[in-house]
């Protein structure tokens, strides 16, 4: 087999289209989430703290400077821990949100797992042997 053959192989397979899938709409997913978090909840906690939300907290460590005459401009060096924040909100929604997709998930399959499938008819050997067996405990 050729190399060509065996990508075209291995691409095909139905995990790797199914991982694909799940990247794609887990893309999708990712901007939705993040509009949630920067369009709805973050601007209620913007309310709450006073100001422009989580991502102007910072802690600076030294101050920046605007270029003046001679001086060079110095850019501000900032620990920024309300980014960092959003990002963990941002996770909580996601894994939560897959958490939930999960369990309805599994418990789709739960169902059909529990739904048992209907026996077999039994062969024209069974049903013989079944009746001799019967017969047998009768004459006991």
């Amino acid at each position: 087999m050729s190399f060509i053959s065996d990508f075209k192989q291995f691409a095909m397979k139905g995990n790797i289209i199914d991982m694909a899938v799940g990247v794609i709409v887990g893309g999708a997913f990712g901007k939705i989430v993040s509009s949630l978090v920067n369009d709805i909840i973050m601007p209620v906690i913007s309310i709450v703290t006073g100001g422009d939300g989580l991502a102007n907290f910072k802690y600076v460590i030294t101050p920046g400077r605007p270029a003046d005459g001679d001086l060079a401009e110095i850019k501000e060096v900032a620990v920024n821990y309300g980014v960092f924040i959003q990002n963990i909100v941002d996770f909580l929604i996601i894994a939560f949100s897959i958490f939930v997709a999960l369990r309805v998930i599994m418990k789709f399959k739960k169902q059909e797992q529990a739904a048992p499938a209907p026996a077999p008819a039994p062969s024209k050997e069974e049903v013989l042997l079944t009746e001799i067996r019967d017969l047998l405990k009768e004459k006991k």
